[in-house]
């Protein structure tokens, strides 16, 4: 019997991106990037600081173009996915506007879209449902925590139903506690909805609590050294940080970081690491 094609959400053929080509302050961020991830894959971005993660989603996001290579989203050039709507993006900081609710920050893009207000108060409730914030919908962004309005952001992500979700480290700048609840809430609405999601991440223990693949970048120029397949089963919670295996990928990670940038420091118990050269 024939075994059927598997459906690929992103693909990257021999990207380079160089910015400033040509003068002085010439920077090449990215190198022979080849890399497919198939539809509902949760592949996490992981790397020194420089390495061009943000960039290669960038790329994909079409905030920026290649300089070489060929990139592909949902079969299409990015350009074509971005106007067909099939990415949200999430970052660190939640932009969310302080003046608008939290129902109607939501609803933003889908007022952008065109979408008939009581859609937009259907799709904007049943997504702020799912991050567990519907009881919040008529408070404004400071008056929620930050791991609540980064909540907010990624039920705005989602209200017009992308099939690719894009991430830039949007836990970085939560306390731990909250960082690690947020895990699980992602890990929850990922297993409801399927998505495809990029994860950019600095955190070794984080990609691999996450993901389906964690992608292992060398420092600048940045390429792939490495991809790991994530062999912890699904559903995933705070146990699974204590199982052997988990701490066993955690340390296969950090050691093919090590082996990309060089000399490592790493805190063992958080899963974070930082270059002994600095970052950037």
């Amino acid at each position: 019997m024939a075994v059927a094609a598997k459906d690929i959400a992103i693909s990257a053929k021999g990207i380079h991106k160089v910015f400033n080509p040509g003068a002085e302050e010439e920077v090449i961020a990215l190198q022979d990037i080849n890399l497919e991830i198939e539809a509902s894959e949760f592949i996490s971005l992981i790397g020194p600081s420089g390495c061009g993660k943000s960039t290669l989603m960038r790329l994909v996001g079409d905030l920026i173009q290649p300089t070489a290579g060929e990139l592909l989203v949902n079969g299409k050039m990015p350009a074509r996915a971005r106007l067909d709507r099939d990415y949200g993006m999430v970052f660190q900081a939640a932009t969310l506007y302080e003046w608008r609710s939290v129902t109607k920050n939501v609803q933003l893009p889908l007022e952008i879209m065109g979408y008939s207000k009581s859609e937009r108060q259907k799709r904007a409730q049943a997504m702020l449902e799912m991050v567990e914030l519907g009881a919040f919908a008529n408070h404004f962004p400071w008056q929620l925590s930050g791991g609540m309005q980064q909540r907010v952001a990624i039920a705005r992500a989602l209200a017009f139903d992308p099939s690719v979700l894009l991430m830039d480290e949007p836990f970085g700048a939560l306390d731990e506690f909250t960082r690690e609840r947020m895990n699980l809430e992602l890990l929850k609405i990922w297993e409801q909805t399927r998505k495809t999601i990029i994860f950019v991440t600095h955190s070794i223990a984080e990609a691999v609590f996450l993901s389906n693949r964690i992608v292992v970048m060398s420092p600048r120029p940045g390429r792939i050294t490495e991809i790991v397949r994530n062999t912890l089963p699904y559903p995933r919670d705070f146990n699974t940080r204590n199982d052997p295996a988990y701490h066993d990928l955690v340390a296969n990670v950090r050691d093919l970081l090590r082996d990309a940038v060089g000399s490592l420091s790493a805190d063992p118990s958080s899963g974070e690491y930082v270059s002994a050269q600095g970052a950037d």
